[in-house]
């Protein structure tokens, strides 16, 4: 008799399982979408003299996050707050951050970015508010504009609400923290190789090797490569490799010691997206040319850039953790990283508006070419130190037991950009049918280093925190917390100024091009805190009131800080505040399997920078709101059924401010109304499985300054269904089979903001994955 124990999978559905079952949320039913694979195994399936084990802990649902500083059950954790588990990522193929986080409501990459670039990382929306300066690797903050990789990554963990007591810093809205893959006391072996349309190629494996079973002693190494098309998209490539090995010491004692490294490289032609032209609602503001408005759509996958663009990105991180348990009751744990990651990007840039349009034949639409402007580089390093030092400790205080969590924190972070010099022309590309070959011909442009153009920039941050749950009786507790950061950032930025046009203009008599160098400072000191109220009616469920608030000072997103008197980053402005209160309700069902989970928030962020009607001068006078609704339902309805569904309702507002939106909406831009996600597996006999899900995001508003500049105003609403299926052939080998976008769904993923250029969802297409495991 064989036997096999899964680190991997959740037990209660059978270790070998990794499903699939298709939830079709416009019914709100159970709908089974058919497809192959998947990591599923039933306990009815075929596999003469294997025996499954498994523990009992669902496989989607999580108890507990995994940070020390929520020492409760997530049931009775006052807060929002989404755990997704690595048995989710992986049937769905999630490869990266961004696939991963469809599994959160409202979550997700809406803006492309403006200027002629694009977003060159995980530019994630949650709320209303740019989250991406928010985002933490075992809860130390992650810097640089990557695109991050599920390789090395147990769960996702998506904090919703001012997370200021939590991480310091950050966004009004909310946090992400990435939970990576340690070593453990079991061997095992497991790998995967994926192919799929549009020339999708991508290879992992995952290896935990027990070292000395006496001292604790295990090291696990996650391999990754990557060298695949992007469905949709001509030309574009994602080319990466990954490295993440952990050592670990002293495992199952009371002292324990974690030292992790990480090292990714990518390779990609990036993508600038798509004209908008000939999109629903596409207008164009030249009075002179109204036929644009009439004028066809491209096509979606074509390309504008040049085969020669690049987006090149190296990340070594290494991290030292120790713990020590001095008791049941008291434990201590240091965590150390020092982290870098350089990128080296190029994009040939375009913007489809009537300037750059050229259309010698207004009859001819095979005529018209589209200007691009000099490409869009970016030479950029960040780097990271920090130490974190923290104490958790449980006591008693009369009737009242307290759980304790208190800490410091000292981190410095840096970002540097070497200046670059570009000049001349680019030919222009045919609207309808681009040549991306750079044998074409790249004009007469020429690039080089300018050193007098270089910044750095530099945050140093001192941090204290302490968290306290007291619980009263067997139905009241009270969870509390407050930090105070003491931050200081400086920044040295060099430019050259700009007759006219975006940039810094020249002071009189300046001729353009004149290198200048400017320097600011700002130091501060940040209080955040949080209190709730938790009621148990019974000790399955939970009903909590919660109040919080978070701050982001003048360059604590972007390490820039400005002169201009209408940026949030002028270092003479305070910082942006945020306060939520949120009311809601918990509730583990079925045995503690299925977590149903509802929220009611508001949240407030003020000192937001405005321009004064009459004065023309800038106050911190703005002020938005966000409020809404969040219902989440995960775990097993049966032993055979798991499921994932999560809703949420957003109503935004701009209560004192200019109009940030295209449409004149008096809300805020690339925020859907209504989102909804789901994902079911249902596991059958003889080792099959069926499942799958469904997307909707309603429609989206995009950002603008000026909402007589035509384009479109919205990105449609849509509803993408997507399904896998899986069959285990024998105790080693599993196959999975993912169709996306099954109805091959058109719809616009994310907008910039002038509204000229848009990035097409994944239209549908397919993986077939083989996994091993020993």
């Amino acid at each position: 008799m064989t036997y096999i124990k899964s680190r991997k999978h959740a037990p209660s559905t059978r270790a070998a399982s990794l499903a699939s079952t298709s939830l079709s949320a416009a019914v709100a039913s159970a709908l089974l979408l058919p497809a192959i694979g998947a990591q599923a195994q039933s306990a009815n399936a075929a596999l003469p003299s294997v025996e499954v084990t498994a523990s009992q802990e669902p496989a989607y649902k999580a108890d507990k996050a995994s940070s020390a500083k929520y020492t409760q059950p997530l049931v009775d954790t006052p807060q929002t707050l989404t755990v997704i588990k690595r048995q989710l990522i992986d049937q769905q193929g999630a490869t990266t951050l961004t696939e991963a986080l469809r599994n959160s409501p409202g979550v997700g990459t809406f803006s492309l970015g403006e200027n002629g670039a694009t977003n060159t990382g995980d530019a994630i929306y949650m709320r209303g508010f740019d989250s991406s300066s928010a985002i933490f690797v075992d809860s130390v903050r992650d810097l640089g504009s990557v695109s991050r990789d599920m390789f090395n990554i147990q769960q996702v963990e998506v904090l919703k609400g001012p997370a200021g007591t939590d991480t310091g810093r950050g966004s009004p809205t909310g946090s992400i923290n990435l939970v990576t893959k340690q070593a453990e006391t079991t061997d095992a072996f497991s790998a995967s190789a994926m192919y799929g349309s549009w020339n999708q190629k991508r290879v992992t494996a995952d290896w935990n090797k027990v070292l000395n079973a006496e001292t604790g002693t295990a090291m696990r190494l996650n391999l990754m490569k990557q060298d695949s098309g992007v469905p949709g998209r001509h030309e574009v490539k994602n080319d990466r490799t990954g490295l993440a090995l952990s050592l670990a010491h002293g495992l199952g004692s009371d002292t324990r010691v974690f030292l992790d490294y990480l090292h990714m490289e990518q390779d990609d032609v990036p993508d600038g997206g798509v004209p908008t032209i000939g999109l629903p609602g596409y207008t164009t503001p030249d009075a002179t040319r109204r036929f644009l408005s009439s004028a066809g759509r491209v096509d979606s996958s074509n390309f504008y850039g040049l085969t020669s663009d690049y987006n090149q990105v190296n990340t070594d991180r290494l991290t030292l953790r120790v713990e020590h348990d001095f008791s049941p009751d008291l434990k201590l744990q240091n965590t150390t990283r020092i982290g870098k990651t350089h990128q080296n990007y190029l994009l040939t840039a375009f913007m489809a508006s009537s300037a750059n349009l050229l259309t010698p034949n207004a009859n001819d639409a095979s005529s018209w070419t589209l200007a691009r402007s000099l490409p869009t580089i970016k030479n950029q390093t960040n780097t990271i130190i920090t130490n974190q030092t923290y104490l958790t400790a449980k006591l008693k205080s009369g009737s009242l037991e307290h759980t304790l969590m208190g800490g410091v924190e000292l981190t410095q972070e840096r970002q540097n950009n070497s200046g670059v010099l570009t000049s001349g022309t680019l030919p222009a590309v045919n609207l309808y049918n681009p040549n991306p070959n750079p044998n074409a011909g790249r004009g007469n442009w020429i690039m080089g280093a300018d050193p007098s153009t270089n910044a750095w920039g530099k945050t140093d941050t001192v941090s204290a925190y302490l968290f306290d749950t007291i619980k009263v009786n067997q139905q009241w507790s009270f969870n509390g917390g407050v930090r105070v950061d003491h931050y200081d950032t400086s920044l040295a930025n060099g430019y050259r100024c700009v007759s006219s046009g975006r940039g810094t203009l020249c002071p009189t008599g300046v001729a353009a091009g004149t290198a200048f160098r400017q320097s600011f400072s700002t130091s501060g000191n940040l209080l955040n805190w949080k209190l709730a109220g938790i009621y148990k009616p019974t000790d399955y469920s939970s009903l909590y009131a919660l109040y919080a608030t978070s701050q982001q000072p003048p360059g604590g997103s972007s390490f820039s800080l400005s002169a201009s008197n209408s940026s949030a980053d002028n270092p003479k402005f305070d910082p942006q505040k945020a306060k939520t209160a949120e009311l809601g309700t918990k509730w583990d069902l079925l045995n503690k399997k299925l977590a149903l989970t509802a929220a009611l928030y508001r949240t407030e962020i003020t000192n937001e920078v405005e321009q004064d009607a009459t004065s023309g001068q800038y106050f911190q006078t703005g002020k938005k709101t966000v409020q809404g609704v969040e219902l989440g339902v995960t775990g097993e309805v049966t032993p055979d059924l798991s499921l994932t569904a999560g809703y949420t309702y957003m109503k935004t507002k701009v209560d004192s401010g200019a109009i940030v939106t295209a449409s004149g909406e008096n809300t805020l831009a690339y925020t859907p109304r209504q989102a909804f996600t789901s994902w079911a597996t249902y596991r059958l006999p003889k080792g099959f499985t069926l499942g799958g899900g469904a997307r909707y995001v309603s429609s989206l508003v995009r950002g603008s300054d000026n909402p007589t500049s035509g384009t479109p105003k919205y990105a449609d609403s849509y509803w993408v269904f997507d399904a896998m299926a899986g069959y285990v052939v024998n105790k080693n080998l599993d196959l999975q089979l993912n169709l996306y976008n099954i109805f091959n769904k058109d719809y616009v993923a994310a907008i910039n903001k002038s509204g000229y250029r848009y990035t097409p969802g994944t239209p549908r297409a397919v993986t077939l994955t083989a996994n091993l495991k020993f």
